[in-house]
């Protein structure tokens, strides 16, 4: 045997002898690694998540970014996913549940301090997704000082953008969602938002067709929609107070907005008495969060994430500006705008919740629906013809083409 037959062999058996020692070795530098964690915050509020993340005693590796969705497709199919990947919506991970990819949260954090419809997430065995985040819709924001009297406001009043980064028309999403809610309620709501009731039926009829209405009142401005970011341009800093020429006064925008909006600026009223077609009753409140599930069953991983959703971890967070949670356990904000905020969000005001649409919706029947609302206002600003019930009937076929879930979303009102 030469000498470096000798050599490899000596190698060969001593990798034979230690190699349950190397296969712990790398198991323990396996479980050394930090955490790494996907969500959609940025900027300041990448800042003020990381040093919740920093308090929870985890050691992390935090990757904000707007594009979350098509960032974790990537990943996924790179076969490297995150061990926590956060969502705005719920569609996409029931998709992922549905493929085996997510870790149950059983056990995790106590359940009982989130009640519907942010339980959405549980099957009849297993928790999928946790809410870490939240936000109240069905709202209209004003200037202070032109608080609206009630009545529908004419299209000239809403400041309206459809852009967004990754998925414009999503505002125009939150008009027909909004209607449907308000018109037909929240039994007809739900069902439409799982597939049980189709596109083409009175209920997302009826409030398309009134939605079209108010865009035709003014071209002009359904233009200016079509072509505005919904963080207003160009500072990006809202659209109330961004000195058009026309004077909007009213905006349909979640809470979220109090990121432009202080106290002192503006203020916040249900949404039912300004939409057109009524004034409706408010039969409920569209809420939207941002829901934290487990690609990985790393002991770190299912300890950070049952820490961020506990009372303590929801309470720091929430403490931070603009912030708001699910989470029962969690006061409060304090002042005028937070406080009614909070009671819309927590159901004390005695009105059911419902999880937003598009975001419960399959991911290419959500994509779709986003398309048409950019349809909708595009035609109505080129005065061009447009067939509502047979743009309905093609959302229909993107829903009827999508198969069955399987991973919880049995319940979107509560």
């Amino acid at each position: 045997m030469t000498g470096r037959l000798k050599l490899v062999a000596l190698l060969v058996a001593l990798a034979l002898v230690a190699g349950g020692g190397l296969v712990a070795l790398w198991s323990q530098r396996d479980e050394e690694r930090p955490v790494t964690i996907l969500g959609p915050w940025t900027d300041t509020q990448e800042t003020q998540f990381e040093e919740v993340l920093r308090g929870l005693g985890v050691p992390f590796d935090y990757q904000g970014t707007a594009a979350q969705r098509e960032v974790l497709l990537s990943q996924v199919q790179s076969g490297e996913p995150p061990d926590i990947a956060i969502m705005p919506g719920v569609g996409e991970l029931a998709e992922y549940a549905d493929q085996g990819r997510l870790e149950p949260l059983n056990g995790l954090y106590d359940e009982t301090q989130y009640g519907a419809p942010w339980s959405s997430g549980r099957t009849s065995e297993h928790v999928y997704w946790v809410p870490v985040k939240a936000d109240l819709k069905s709202i209209v924001w004003y200037r202070k000082g032109n608080e609206p009297t009630g009545g529908p406001a004419p299209l000239e009043s809403w400041c309206i953008g459809m852009g967004d980064d990754g998925a414009s028309g999503w505002p125009g999403s939150d008009w027909i969602e909004d209607l449907v809610l308000q018109r037909s309620g929240p039994r007809a709501y739900s069902a439409w938002a799982l597939g049980r009731e189709k596109w083409t039926d009175k209920p997302v009829l009826s409030a398309w067709e009134a939605w079209g209405k108010l865009l035709k009142q003014n071209e002009r401005a359904a233009e200016r929609a079509v072509l505005t970011d919904h963080r207003g341009h160009p500072d990006r800093n809202g659209l109330l107070f961004a000195g058009w020429e026309d004077g909007c006064t009213l905006e349909h925008q979640g809470s979220f907005a109090t990121a432009f909006y202080g106290a002192q600026e503006a203020g916040l009223t249900d949404s039912a008495g300004l939409l057109p077609g009524g004034p409706y009753e408010v039969r409920a409140h569209e809420v939207t969060g941002d829901f934290a599930a487990l690609f990985s069953d790393r002991p770190r991983a299912r300890e950070l994430i049952g820490r961020l959703a506990s009372r303590d971890g929801q309470r720091a967070w929430a403490a931070h500006a603009n912030v708001f949670s699910a989470n029962n356990a969690v006061p409060a904000k304090a002042g005028e705008v937070g406080t009614a905020i909070a009671k819309r969000l927590t159901g004390e005001d005695g009105k059911p919740r419902c999880l937003d649409a598009s975001d419960v919706m399959a991911p290419a029947v959500r994509d779709a629906f986003y398309e048409a609302t950019l349809l909708t206002a595009a035609r109505t600003a080129e005065r061009s013809d447009l067939d509502i019930p047979d743009l309905l009937r093609d959302l229909q076929r993107v829903q009827d083409a999508q198969p069955p879930t399987r991973a919880g979303l049995k319940r979107v009102c509560g």
